[in-house]
């Protein structure tokens, strides 16, 4: 119906100048509620995942950090993938990938597959959890680069403690 009201109001032309991205973007747009309810529904998907991984460290010793680290980290991307119901993923990505953020984000990216890797194809258990620690810190640093000035009080206060 809406592509019939544009071909009698003469804009279908309009639309071929448009691009790809305008289009998906406004093609795939969801309702405030839709948005929320996604946003949700992956952040408590994700912290399930966290809490499920954190439990499986008390199962056997070789396996169970094995799980840890798959699930910990198949958390944190449901996490990560939440925010992009609430600003959408054009605008995510291209937070994610701004100035202040680029080595954060990519330091996050880096340590989730490298935690894959020796979780599942080079099968070394304390490697995998080294890295779920290191995609811990990662995330932590990328979270508060969306605070204003709490990197510098974060950098302030450890150079505080160490220098005492």
């Amino acid at each position: 119906m809406e592509k019939l009201k544009k071909v009698l109001n003469g804009k279908e032309e309009e639309e071929d100048e448009q691009g790809i991205v305008t289009q998906i973007y406004e093609g795939s747009s969801l309702s405030w509620s839709t948005r929320l309810k996604g946003f949700v529904i992956c952040f408590v998907l994700g912290c399930l995942l966290s809490v499920l991984g954190s439990m499986f460290l008390f199962i056997s010793f070789g396996t169970g950090l094995t799980l840890f680290a798959v699930c910990y980290t198949f958390g944190t991307l449901f996490s990560l993938i939440s925010t992009m119901f609430l600003m959408g993923p054009v605008k995510q990505l291209k937070n994610m990938f701004k100035e202040k953020r680029l080595i954060a984000t990519c330091l996050v990216l880096v340590f989730l597959a490298l935690t894959l890797c020796a979780a599942l194809w080079w099968g070394v258990a304390i490697l995998a959890i080294v890295f779920c620690v290191l995609q811990f810190l990662a995330l932590i640093w990328y979270s508060l680069s969306y605070i204003p000035y709490a990197r510098d009080a974060v950098t302030k206060c450890c150079r505080g403690c160490l220098d005492v």
